[in-house]
């Protein structure tokens, strides 16, 4: 197994290139930026990228997702049922995606949006249990992803409590990977570590811990930080809805 963490910091986010070094074959999930660091890491590890995937369309930042698979002749992958105006691979709960003797198994996760999912790896070298979860914006160290980016605040958390008993039915000793850490408004009171178990979290993560519904509800709408800036643009733009130049040039207008 090959992992490497990208940990970024304008905007605050983290993506990940992994894989399996025998077969020389790896994955980059949820990267920002140009695509170059990710050709010139997987280069130097001598990895092909057989896959790019996000976890969610992103709305605090644009994804380099589709330029790092279209740069690669990779595929693009997202969740179940992803609004997007462009063609890519749509993945289904529970679908396993083989990466030589590395597997991924896809756990659609709704609630910070409907198309979320995170990722179960196991190295079948080491095991067959699963090893780590990259976990974007459902589970972060020290919190849950907010829930009204995508849709109404309450149906958001409501999905989120369902996705949330699945991850805490993991074992304790499963590494929790996120997508964003302290810095992010995507939480509330991240941790600027950017890694974790689910035990861990199980222990000390207020909002993982709560296991009424209601109460849970009742938490993720309590003290909801500012949305991103421009975040229905910047998902809009993910999505395929906005040019990039759009983009930029509403950023612009709104700051004359």
């Amino acid at each position: 197994m090959i992992l490497r963490q990208f940990l970024h910091t304008d905007p605050v986010a983290a993506s990940y290139l992994f894989g399996c070094g025998g077969k020389g074959v790896g994955v980059v999930v949820d990267p920002v930026g140009k695509p170059d660091a990710y050709l010139r890491e997987a280069e130097a590890l001598g990895l092909q990228i057989r896959y790019v995937i996000d976890t969610h369309l992103h709305a605090d930042h644009l994804s380099a997702g589709r330029a790092l698979a279209e740069a690669v002749g990779a595929p693009y992958v997202l969740g179940p049922g992803a609004d997007v105006t462009y063609h890519y691979k749509e993945t289904s709960d529970g679908e396993v995606l083989p990466l030589g003797n590395v597997e991924i198994e896809v756990i659609h996760t709704p609630g910070h949006t409907p198309e979320h999912i995170c990722l179960l790896v196991c190295d079948r070298t080491r095991g067959e249990e699963p090893w780590f979860a990259l976990t974007g914006h459902t589970l972060m160290v020290g919190d849950l992803g907010r829930t009204e980016l995508a849709t109404s605040a309450e149906d958001g958390a409501r999905a989120l409590f369902t996705s949330v008993q699945r991850l805490r039915a993991l074992p304790d000793y499963v590494e929790v990977l996120p997508g964003a850490f302290s810095g992010s408004v995507c939480g509330r009171g991240l941790s600027g570590k950017p890694s974790s178990t689910i035990g861990f979290e199980k222990r000390f993560n207020l909002a993982f811990r709560i296991d009424d519904q209601d109460a849970f509800v009742r938490a993720m709408l309590a003290d909801i930080p500012p949305p991103p800036p421009q975040a229905a643009a910047i998902r809009a733009a993910n999505a395929g809805l906005l040019s990039v130049q759009d983009l930029s040039a509403a950023a612009q207008e709104k700051h004359a």
